[in-house]
């Protein structure tokens, strides 16, 4: 007899019958789940585009959940020394990773590292993508990317295109882009996209391919001119400012991001936090708020999220192996 305090949930597990019993326990677990705070580990400093993201999705996660979702900031090696961490935890669903293309360029563009992120880091959910914006300072000598390519061109290695560090999204859109045009930038490196601006703003550097929302009210105020926007369709903020595939036949690079788990963490665990986070997701508030970071939102399976990390580390491994990137 069923007692009368029995869940509907536990019905419908009960009704399965007998083949269903050794799923009994797992259900269990995901019921119980989270029963203490949970980390959210970013590879990057707070403040950013990646900081604020786990911010949102944390906030959401904690009030659906019932438990803190803690963001913990760990940056450093490009993102390596966070996601060593997630990758050595325990399996259990207390610490998550944001997920982000500096981890599928590392493991091309690390030799040696501690950690496999492929086997070592399980999907649970992509979360947003969003465009990356070409800009230079307003004194280069170039209105438009057929221009810029002109005049980088004729002036071979001498135009300098600052990055936020090896590996991230501003590097490698660097690099697909003088890959594809044949033109020879310099490349430099700074430890974060704020001095990378900085300098960008002072004419130290003249391009830099940055985060939509963080280079917005400068260009704005015309103190940087954009040329471009890396993804495939047209930025929202930006609409008039055309694609640089429109220039550049092939060229697409997305900032994403997306949430991993150690391997091993159960089959229920990572279900639950990709239903509730898709459902984040669809919510019209928490939607507007990733809307406003120039971002499209990205629903899906963790099957789904592993497809886009499978291909996403395919496609920089063949850029870092056909360009010969090295760190520097």
């Amino acid at each position: 007899m069923l007692s009368v305090g029995i869940s509907r949930r536990q019905i419908l597990n009960l009704a399965v019958g007998a083949a269903a019993l050794p799923a009994l326990p797992r259900a269990a677990r995901a019921q119980s789940y989270p029963s203490r705070p949970v980390r959210i580990i970013v590879g990057f400093a707070a403040g950013g585009a990646s900081d604020i993201t786990a911010r949102l999705l944390g906030q959401w996660l904690t009030e659906r959940l019932g438990q803190q979702f803690i963001i913990e900031n760990r940056p450093g090696a490009g993102t390596n020394i966070g996601t060593e961490a997630v990758a050595k935890s325990p399996p259990d669903g207390y610490t998550l990773l944001l997920v982000s293309v500096a981890n599928t360029v590392n493991a091309t563009l690390y030799e040696r590292l501690s950690f496999n992120f492929i086997l070592d880091v399980a999907p649970v959910a992509a979360l947003i993508r969003s465009p990356l914006v070409m800009e230079v300072n307003p004194s280069v000598p170039a209105s438009t990317i057929p221009e810029f390519i002109a005049m980088a061109k004729a002036n071979p290695g001498a135009v300098a295109a600052a990055s936020a560090g090896n590996g991230t999204p501003a590097h490698m859109a660097s690099e697909l882009f003088q890959l594809l045009t044949g033109i020879d930038l310099i490349d430099v490196p700074y430890r974060g996209g704020a001095p990378a601006l900085t300098d960008l703003l002072a004419g130290q550097v003249q391009v830099m391919f940055e985060n939509v929302p963080t280079s917005l009210e400068y260009i704005r105020a015309g103190k940087l001119r954009a040329l471009g926007v890396t993804t495939a369709a047209r930025s929202d903020l930006l609409p008039e400012l055309p694609t640089v595939s429109e220039f550049v036949p092939g060229y697409e690079v997305s900032s994403w991001f997306g949430i991993g788990a150690p391997k091993h963490t159960p089959t229920d665990i990572v279900d639950l936090l990709n239903v509730t986070i898709n459902a984040g997701l669809s919510d019209p508030k928490l939607k507007a708020q990733l809307t406003d970071l120039s971002a499209t939102v990205l629903p899906g399976t963790p099957a789904d999220f592993g497809k886009l990390i499978a291909d996403e580390t395919e496609k920089w491994r063949k850029l870092i192996q056909a360009a010969g990137i090295k760190l520097t």
